[in-house]
């Protein structure tokens, strides 16, 4: 019997043991760096003249690795051989297809610093950060196989007399899966795992600026006994390739998270039906967020400020849970100002394979110079107090930036910028920072510093986001404890981690037989 689900621990830094061992997994992955690496479709390698060059973000003239890029061609036979796979693949037990999940996991789990460091060279995470994305792939796996096999038990009915009823659940078919260069190997590999474990196959195509770390769990994958072909790995461009999937007769879903304006693009181009396509497609988009970190009057302020750096300067702001704006009572502003302004000029910036780090690179020229574009704005829409400038040319580095005294309406407290920038902004009274807060297109998540319980209570009804958090940051969601995914423009609301999340890629079917 199946032990109940615990979510992996993070790994402790402090521990010497723990240190030399990351050491070593950052060296063994040093020397693997700047290989080739092929598409696999239905477990045959194939190599392409074009290339995705994948660098370091941390050290741009480093080469990650060079991956072979798909055309329209191999595109479709990436369909085609998902489509032939998933007549056989639907036919497996829940339960084997769940054994599978678990493999998987306990293969990661032997080789979580491995992981982590490629996350550490090709995403720019910090050693904390790319632990806890390890972390959470395990969760998934671990989740995902688990709640399968309770999904596929019998399902309780009412009984007619002189009928035999049943229910249950059967895949929808191929699905195109889309993850983000941001958490490249545990949503990746969440997206990847709840579509297979659930019956469907699929074509995965790869962040461009991430295509190693999704080679690496595709050989995970292989060595842990999946049928070839149930995920075909196709990395290539979304104008090339991307729109080719998801405008497919073939494809019956796609599950996709990453900016607003792509996740519209194939919520679009997905709703449109082609020749000889039989179903409506689902898309399950998940597209950011401008989430907001309100401070009451009675709050711990020193927690508070705490809570807003590693909301805002976490990862370098690249997450779709960061804090980029806060909020905070006029009463507290100026302290709870000064206090953040303090512990930012703390912050360390630069090479994350230095664990003592904070915060590292964003990922890549285009990103680094869509953040200063940002900056510049703020320069006219606010008051600058740090940052507003990039950090060592070695890398793509942009340095911390608070800006004071913004408008509620301003772009930079509108605008999902995906960088370390934060925006103060003063509120008259909790009434008014609730206000402020709903005041965007957005609704993913939320972070409320309060002491008082009916403030808490008032927001816990009124703030509208999909992950709501008091008295703590607003990232860091754990699979089966933070059901996590938004409202509005942030998504469609499906939740990650939790009990819903497998219906998305399922359908239900009822028997009735008369006696």
């Amino acid at each position: 019997m199946l032990e109940a689900f615990r979510p992996e621990p993070f790994t402790n830094f402090q521990d010497e043991q723990n240190r030399a061992a990351f050491h070593a997994a950052l060296k063994k992955v040093e020397e693997e760096l700047g290989k080739d690496y092929p598409l696999i479709i239905g477990g045959e390698r194939i190599t392409t003249e074009q290339k995705i060059v994948s660098v370091n973000p941390s050290k741009k003239a480093e080469v990650v690795g060079r991956v072979s890029k798909a055309d329209q061609a191999l595109a479709e036979k990436a369909i085609q051989t998902a489509a032939r796979t998933f007549e056989e693949w639907k036919r497996v037990p829940a339960e084997a297809r769940a054994r599978y999940l678990f493999k998987v996991a306990a293969l990661l789990r032997r080789r979580k610093h491995e992981f982590s460091a490629w996350l550490v060279k090709e995403a720019g995470k910090s050693w904390v950060e790319a632990d806890a994305d390890t972390a959470e792939a395990i969760d998934f796996l671990e989740y995902y196989g688990r709640d399968m096999i309770r999904l596929a038990q019998p399902q309780e009915l009412t009984r007619l007399p002189g009928e035999d009823n049943e229910a249950f659940y059967i895949p929808l078919g191929v699905g195109i899966v889309i993850p983000p260069w941001n958490f490249p190997l545990a949503i990746m590999c969440g997206m990847t795992v709840s579509s297979i474990v659930t019956g469907n196959t699929v074509v995965l195509k790869p962040a461009s600026a991430t295509p190693v770390i999704a080679y690496k769990f595709m050989e995970l994958l292989e060595e842990a006994g999946l049928p070839a072909g149930v995920v075909n790995y196709l990395p290539g461009s979304g104008a090339e390739v991307g729109d080719y999937l998801v405008e497919h007769p073939q494809t019956r879903f796609i599950t996709f998270t990453g900016s607003r304006d792509v996740g519209l693009r194939i919520n679009e181009l997905a709703a449109k039906r082609s020749d000889k396509q039989k179903w409506i497609k689902r898309v399950v988009a998940e597209m950011g967020g401008k989430n907001a970190v309100i401070v009451d009057k009675e709050a711990d302020l020193e927690a508070a400020a705490q809570g807003i750096v590693v909301s805002a300067f976490g990862f370098s702001g690249q997450k779709c849970s960061a804090g980029s704006r806060a909020i905070v009572l006029e009463e507290v502003y100026d302290r709870v100002l000064e206090l953040v302004v303090e512990k930012t000029k703390q912050l360390k910036v630069g090479d994350v394979s230095n664990p003592d780090v904070f915060t590292g690179p964003v990922i890549d020229e285009a990103a680094q110079n869509k953040i200063l574009e940002y900056i510049e704005i703020g320069k006219q829409e606010g008051r600058l107090l740090v940052g507003g400038e990039k950090g060592s040319d070695e890398g793509f580095f942009v340095q911390p930036t608070i800006f004071a005294d913004v408008d509620p309406n301003a772009r930079i407290a509108q605008e999902e910028i995906f960088g370390p920038v934060v925006a103060f902004i003063k509120a008259k009274d909790f009434d008014h920072a609730l206000e402020i807060a709903n005041n965007t297109e957005y609704g993913l998540t939320g972070s409320v510093y309060s002491r008082n319980r009916f403030n808490l209570e008032k927001a816990r009804e009124e703030f509208y986001v999909g992950n709501l958090y008091f008295n703590r940051k607003s990232t860091g969601a754990i699979v089966g404890v933070h059901p996590f995914g938004g409202f509005n423009m942030s998504g469609t609301n499906a939740k990650t981690g939790d009990q819903d999340y497998l219906l998305n890629f399922l359908l239900k079917k009822a028997v009735s037989e008369v006696l």
